[in-house]
């Protein structure tokens, strides 16, 4: 199974004022921590390792994990985004293609890494899980891109879910230290390598407070 990259170093300024005090990542969502729940879909589906980048109230989080089988990439001065946080993790991460997961989501349905893991083949740089915009609970705003015949194409009714897998390989080539994987899609989907993996099952966007009872009635069913 692939090795596994959780963001957790935002800022969560959407989540306010639950996020004065902690990292969003360790808000709850039915009495467990969005982080914990990303942490359970990683390790059922065998992902190793696993690896959570920290940056805001970071020592909070380390000492959350401490003691768990989860490496710690910290971030301490400049807060990196999603492409240059991933960069510096991949020596935590090794070679070939890698997982990633924002926890500010809760899912249900079958595992959406198990799926990335076995839906992935040779003639793709990213697969990234998708849910069509009327099933995106919580969302705010537009789609993000749409599908055909699986490939990648910007703007649509699909959005972005929060989980991909993607080739690192191409993260050298930005010069920038802090930057956004937005950067490599656009990349990839130029050379028409980037795909998409709808999500059957229910989801919830949980960046700001109004989500959370979203996300329990989600959870609850």
């Amino acid at each position: 199974m692939p090795p596994l990259m959780i963001f957790a170093a935002g800022l969560g300024t959407r989540m306010r004022p639950l996020t004065n005090d902690r990292p969003k990542p360790l808000v709850q969502v039915a009495g467990r921590s969005l982080l914990d729940r990303a942490l359970d879909l990683g390790r059922d589906a065998g992902a190793a390792p696993i690896v959570v980048n920290t940056h805001y109230l970071g020592a909070q989080i380390e000492r959350h994990l401490e003691g768990q089988d989860v490496a710690i990439s910290p971030e301490p001065g400049l807060i990196l985004d999603t492409g240059g946080g991933l960069r510096q993790a991949l020596p935590l991460l090794g070679r070939g293609p890698v997982m990633t997961l924002n926890p500010d989501v809760v899912w249900t349905g079958p595992n959406v890494l198990s799926a990335l893991a076995a839906g992935w083949d040779d003639r793709m740089d990213a697969l990234l899980a998708l849910v069509p915009l009327d099933r995106a609970t919580g969302r705010q705003g537009a789609g993000d891109f749409s599908l055909e015949g699986g490939r990648l194409t910007r703007q649509g009714d699909y959005v972005y879910a929060g989980a991909q897998m993607i080739r690192p390989d191409r993260l050298a080539d930005v010069p920038d230290r802090a930057f956004s994987l937005n950067r490599l899609w656009d990349l990839m989907i130029a050379d028409g390598r980037a795909y998409g993996m709808v999500h059957p099952g229910g989801w919830c966007d949980v960046g700001y407070p109004a989500a959370i009872p979203l996300a329990e009635a989600l959870l609850d069913g």
